[in-house]
């Protein structure tokens, strides 16, 4: 019987678990190197298989065999920090003691959460839409911030951190996961817009409206002031502030001056960033892997969720607003001036 690839990808994805479950009672995993050699042959074997298994009816889009490891390496995440807290143990053992030991942190382990949930849907996702030859364009934006921030912050934080010198031959298949995003952002980008069948004398009406006409994007200035403010005020966290700003900047003029086509996609690559920046960062900053001086202390936990849940949130809320409604943002022909004004009044 034949196999479909969307089928095919979603039933290796979960052959993750009894793959790591066997790994892990082999006694030569005592060694970096053989974890290395073994972690490695295991991707290089499921990209085979997964080739054998579509050879009838390969998918188009190349991307297909890329999110289909990584939603592998997504189940094989989620078993990492299912373990790490304690609701699983015989699975991954020998890969945090000779693989990439980091993983075993606050973060390490928030990170493991967030890629065996949210990426593991985001991928499957993604795979279903490439098999039934559906755009992902927005999806496929919203996966590369949050898979860019969560490389960039994981990485740089191991090799300046206490892990680093702790670093196994592991590490290297981090390379990869750095590589591929960028060629996959390309691609992703570079995907048709779906634009709405709208005029051009509708647009340039849109266009006309000053800001007290437009209240929602009224809320949303403010909320971006708000956030600008927050992230400067916790700059401690360097990498967020260094991207986080100039974004929220890019974003106040996108909303002001008319015309910024870049500003729904934007919005949806940091949606994903941010997203993925606070998940970890609220839950590593709660969670009892932290040192206790580091953590967030008891009487103020309310507040420190609701300014940082709400700081997510408002990310999410723009891009919506962006990619939903973007008439503000596309580029038109002006119609004339006195009929312009009528229809606006």
């Amino acid at each position: 019987m034949r196999v479909g690839a969307g089928t095919a990808a979603f039933l290796l994805s979960l052959s993750a678990i009894p793959i790591s479950f066997l790994l892990n009672r082999v006694s030569a995993m005592d060694s970096p190197m053989v974890v290395f050699y073994a972690a490695a042959g295991v991707l290089l074997g499921l990209l085979l298989v997964l080739y054998l298994l579509v050879i009838g009816t390969p998918p188009k889009d190349p991307l297909f065999y890329a999110f289909a490891v990584f939603s592998f390496t997504s189940v094989i995440d989620l078993v990492i920090s299912l373990e790490q807290d304690g609701y699983i143990k015989g699975f991954m053992g020998f890969y945090l003691k000779e693989g990439e030991p980091y993983l075993r942190s606050a973060y390490g382990i928030l990170i493991c959460y967030w890629d065996g949930t949210v990426h593991y849907a985001l991928y499957l996702m993604m795979i279903a839409a490439i098999t039934l030859r559906w755009s992902y364009r927005t999806v496929g934006l919203y996966w590369l911030g949050s898979m860019l921030i969560s490389l960039v912050t994981l990485l740089l934080g191991t090799v300046v951190g206490k892990f680093g010198t702790e670093i196994r031959p592991a590490f290297l298949l981090n390379i990869p996961y750095v590589l591929i995003p960028i060629w996959a952002g390309k691609k992703i980008y570079r995907m048709p817009k779906a634009l709405p069948r709208i005029t051009a004398d509708q647009i340039a009406m849109e266009q006309s409206k000053w800001l007290y006409r437009r209240p929602l994007d009224l809320v949303f200035i403010v909320y971006l002031l708000i956030a600008a403010a927050f992230t400067v005020f916790r700059g401690f966290m360097l990498v967020n502030m260094f991207y986080l700003v100039p974004f929220f900047g890019l974003a106040l003029y996108g909303l002001i001056d008319p015309g910024c086509e870049w500003m729904p996609d934007l919005t949806v690559v940091f949606a994903g960033a941010i997203a993925q920046a606070q998940f970890s960062h609220i839950g590593a900053s709660l969670h009892p892997r932290t040192a206790f001086t580091y953590r967030v202390p008891q009487d103020v936990v309310s507040s420190f969720l609701y300014a940082n849940i709400l700081f997510a949130l408002g990310a999410q809320l723009l891009a919506v607003r962006c990619v939903t409604c973007s008439n503000f943002f596309l580029k038109g022909m002006p119609i004339n001036n006195e009929e312009l004004e009528k229809k606006v009044n």
